[in-house]
């Protein structure tokens, strides 16, 4: 687990060397943590939610790289010890409503009772809406996936599948203020009827300045593989620039 940030340091690092030599090349970095904390007589509990984005764009490719970690425990009692990490790409045409996408992610769980999983593919997407102030996307493609994970708590599982892969994402600002962002994700397994993963993440930002947002955000997972799921309701800071 000690690797994912120095995997994704190094990755942004070449990232960045690759595009700084194109005056037409635009960055943006993205710090959210959030959280929450409830003590009272009868128990305590605490949750903390970290995640950074760093993206490089040019005229017809945009690199994306995400890091993300949940920690909390209820009455000293772990609850989520979650790691992922993602480096994924937009190629577009000369219409930038319709591209195409690769992604390689990986991901660890304890509260859905994944050990590692690994997912890798792409697929085509295109901006039903797609103004400066609201964007509406939707995508679709082929994942394949390798998973050791835990069955009813205990029993390890590893096995491969392929997965076709939707998400439905928006992004609506009000008068450059509020922010209302969110992505939806719905995998299924293509030789397993029963193996759905469900995936949600969104937020609400305020802006304070152009680089700091009050942010609450709400993140659902569920995996019917391990009969497992997490709701994550939680708010704090979002720091975000572009360059």
């Amino acid at each position: 687990m000690k690797c994912i940030p120095v995997i994704l340091l190094l990755l942004l690092c070449r990232l960045s060397a690759f595009a700084q030599f194109s005056d037409s090349t635009h960055y943006y970095v993205k710090y959210a943590s959030t959280g929450s904390i409830n003590r009272t007589n009868d128990g305590n509990s605490y949750l903390l939610n970290n995640a950074l984005a760093f993206k490089i764009s040019k005229k017809k490719v945009v690199l994306n790289a995400d890091g993300g970690y949940v920690y909390g425990q209820q009455d000293k009692q772990l609850t989520n010890n979650d790691v992922t990490a993602s480096l994924n790409f937009n190629l577009y045409r000369d219409d930038r409503r319709f591209f195409y996408w690769g992604l390689t992610s990986y991901d660890k769980s304890y509260s859905l009772k994944i050990n590692n999983r690994f997912q890798g593919g792409g697929g085509i997407a295109y901006d039903i809406i797609s103004k400066p102030n609201a964007t509406v996307n939707l995508s679709d493609g082929i994942l394949f996936e390798t998973s050791d994970l835990y069955l009813h708590d205990t029993i390890p599982d590893i096995y491969h599948t392929f997965r076709n892969s939707f998400r439905v994402y928006y992004k609506w600002t009000i008068k450059g203020i509020i922010v209302l962002e969110g992505a939806q994700f719905l995998q299924q397994s293509l030789s397993h009827g029963n193996d759905l993963i469900i995936k949600s993440n969104n937020s609400l930002s305020i802006k304070l300045s152009s680089w700091l947002a009050i942010t609450a955000a709400l993140s659902y997972n569920k995996l019917n593989r391990t009969d497992r799921e997490n709701l994550l309701i939680n708010y704090g800071l979002t720091i975000e620039k572009y360059f």
